[in-house]
């Protein structure tokens, strides 16, 4: 089943997310195997966070929570708010994906 994990930054979120940054990365490694797809979102005409999103491909709604409860951005308070929610696949076309992390 497919989970998207979506964090709005906290007003001090900047701060909070340069100190578990290493961490947040390494978590992503160890969990390769169930994310699809990852990456901070973003203002319009900046490249100023306002938090992330990860889709998650786990087998429950309890292993969703797990893998969100131990994300270390969530754990070091970065966000003011987080969702896990159950999405649907629609339509796939990973040919489209930017071939780059600025979307190029």
């Amino acid at each position: 089943m497919l989970y998207m994990c979506y964090g709005v930054d906290a007003p001090d979120g900047a701060k909070k997310r340069e100190l578990a940054r290493n961490d947040h990365f390494e978590y992503l490694e160890t969990h390769k195997d169930i994310l699809l797809l990852g990456g901070a979102t973003l203002e319009d005409e900046t490249d100023i966070r306002l938090g992330s999103c990860l889709i998650i491909n786990v087998p429950s709604r309890e292993a969703a929570d797990a893998f969100a409860d131990g994300e270390p951005l969530r754990r070091a308070g970065v966000f003011k708010s987080y969702t896990v929610v159950r999405m649907r696949r629609g339509q796939w076309n990973p040919g489209a994906a930017p071939l780059t992390p600025e979307g190029n």
